[in-house]
């Protein structure tokens, strides 16, 4: 919960220059499955996709101000961007600018919010362009 709470800040502090998106997948430790001493809830492994909106739903409580998607049953998401089970990215006219490591371990707000002060900088920094006659 702790890390949803650092991801809805930095998402406030840069909503001028970028849209953010949490995406639910496959419960990483589901009660009835690999369970995890410090899992914050009781999530069972989805059977259907009833359950994993449900659960979802505890994500947008954490994240209010965040738009939520929800990856289908058959973890396409998850596959396509390897996010297994946390993963952060930016990405820019179809095209993955930043890739984040896999978490727990590679999951780094600090990381990313590095990137996005870089890239406000540039943003803010007009190009000069020199023309010799």
């Amino acid at each position: 919960m702790a890390r949803l709470r650092s991801f809805q800040r930095l998402a406030a502090h840069f909503v001028d220059i970028a849209d953010f998106l949490l995406v639910y997948i496959e419960e990483a430790h589901p009660s009835d499955g690999w369970v995890s001493s410090d899992a914050a809830y009781n999530i069972p492994k989805h059977q259907c996709l009833q359950d994993r909106l449900r659960a979802a739903q505890l994500m947008r409580e954490g994240a209010p101000d965040c738009p939520l998607a929800v990856d289908t049953m058959d973890n396409a998401s998850s596959a396509a961007y390897g996010a297994y089970f946390e993963r952060l990215y930016v990405i820019q006219e179809e095209k993955v600018m930043y890739q984040g490591g896999r978490g727990p371990e590679g999951y780094k707000i600090s990381e990313l919010r590095t990137w996005l002060d870089q890239y406000k900088s540039r943003l803010q920094s007009p190009s000069t362009v020199v023309i010799q006659v």
